[in-house]
């Protein structure tokens, strides 16, 4: 399996060391939030400077407060600074709840917006100058934008119809949060893979972030999932996904439960379509050594699932399928 882990920590020198372990456990990614160190992109710079292969994506950047050709330059950047191929820039609309009660910004067209901001953002990324004037973004780069050293895949944040074609024409796929299996088979993966062929674009990844942890105990493993993810039981947009997976809330879809139940829900996600896993390991337990250990033993598990004959961790899902078939 290709798993990645959520990515961050208090520190930049803490996320150095995190992304340090995580490659040398044969993690395949680190995915950080964009509230990772107020933002995470110079920390994850650091990073990609510390180690050789494991993959840092942002998961993800809302674009309203970035306008694209600004967000390409900023992954121009730390791709430079890494020095190395192995960071991708996963953006998304965001929630309205942050938009537009906290940043006080418009949020009428989400999707328009995402489709717009894509087409710029990509085309910069892929080293064309841009002269694009739409309802909400527009930009004349002229020679503004800067040369990439490493190429930047663009992961979009998409579970609506509309994004999903989005992330299947523009981007190289999609990163989700809180999609359960069923979400990803019935919903996700058709959708995002039937635009990318329309488009004769490579074939598309789809990253399935879940909560997961080992815990023998069902019943209060969700209870701990409940407490760990609360907050994304109120968003409409989660709501609408997790209702498409058969999930009645966040907890309900997290990935709880023994060794071979855990492993069997992993591999339901592959199955359904995911290319990788982001695993959002939390622990379960009344003290914070419990919850520690709790961890430990999910972390343990995690790393036995690893592919390691996996020669390429950014190798795309076309990539990927030669491999396999010559091995």
């Amino acid at each position: 399996m290709r798993i990645g882990l959520t990515g961050g920590a208090s520190t930049p020198d803490k996320i150095i060391e995190q992304a340090r372990r995580a490659e040398a456990d044969g993690f395949t990614s680190l995915w950080y939030a964009s509230v990772v160190t107020g933002d995470p992109l110079v920390a994850m710079a650091l990073a990609g400077r510390e180690t050789t292969r494991i993959e840092l994506g942002t998961a993800v950047l809302q674009t309203y407060p970035c306008h694209p050709l600004l967000q390409a330059n900023r992954a121009a950047s730390v791709a430079a600074a890494m020095g190395r191929p192995g960071f991708t820039l996963g953006i998304g609309p965001s929630h309205e709840a942050l938009i537009r009660d906290v940043y006080r910004m418009s949020y009428d067209h989400p999707g328009r917006s995402t489709e717009e901001y894509l087409t710029i953002l990509t085309s910069l990324l892929r080293g064309h100058d841009v002269d694009f004037k739409g309802e909400d973004w527009s930009t004349r780069s002229a020679g503004r934008m800067v040369p990439l050293s490493h190429p930047v895949p663009v992961l979009l944040a998409a579970m609506a119809p509309r994004l999903l074609r989005v992330a299947g024409e523009h981007a190289d796929g999609t990163v989700l949060w809180m999609a359960p299996a069923r979400a990803i088979e019935t919903h996700v993966a058709p959708r995002v893979r039937a635009a990318a062929t329309a488009a004769g674009r490579p074939a598309p990844r789809v990253v399935a972030g879940l909560p997961v942890a080992l815990h023998d105990d069902l019943t209060e493993a969700r209870a701990a999932a409940a407490a760990h993810a609360a907050t994304y039981g109120g968003m409409p947009n989660y709501q609408r996904i997790l209702a498409i997976g058969g999930a009645n809330d966040p907890a309900d879809a997290a990935i709880v439960g023994t060794e071979t139940s855990v492993r069997h829900q992993l591999q339901s996600l592959l199955d359904a379509g995911a290319t990788d896993i982001w695993a959002a390991v939390f622990g379960i337990g009344d003290t914070p050594a419990a919850r520690a250990a709790s961890a430990r033993r999910t972390v343990a598990l995690l790393r036995e699932l690893l592919d390691p004959t996996d020669p390429n961790p950014h190798a795309t899902t076309s990539e990927l399928a030669k491999q396999r078939s010559t091995r």
